[in-house]
């Protein structure tokens, strides 16, 4: 298969609630990036988290196998550093190769939970 995708993205809403309500993990709230890999090559990921009022952090290296794809909480990135929860922030995607980004929150702060998901935003090449 012809690979898919841009090799730079970006997710300009970030956001991971401080609580959750229900069983964990799965029902932990969090904000996730969903990464599709259908080239023949590994991708090899960095994400760059931007805030208001200081520095950026990262990048976070993640791997998406050849014709993979890859779901990754923002909540599991400790290295560099772990990402704040109640905070705003955003993220820049960039890959080695060609890849498919998709931003999902689940927000299990109430009982009546939200889940939203949107392709992020792709940088023309």
């Amino acid at each position: 298969m012809e690979s898919v995708g841009r090799t730079r993205w970006a997710i300009a809403e970030g956001y991971i609630p401080p609580s959750s309500t229900g069983p964990e993990p799965h029902m932990t709230s969090h904000e996730t990036v969903c990464l599709l890999n259908t080239g023949d090559r590994d991708a090899e990921v960095r994400i760059t988290i931007f805030y208001s009022d200081r520095d950026p952090a990262g990048p976070y290296r993640v791997n998406v196998p050849a014709r993979r794809t890859k779901h990754v909480r923002f909540n599991d990135l400790t290295d560099p550093e772990p990402i704040p929860t109640d905070i705003d922030f955003a993220s820049v995607i960039e890959s080695s190769v060609p890849i498919v980004v998709q931003h999902t929150r689940l927000d299990s702060r109430q009982a009546a939970n939200a889940l939203l998901s949107t392709i992020a935003f792709a940088a023309a090449e």
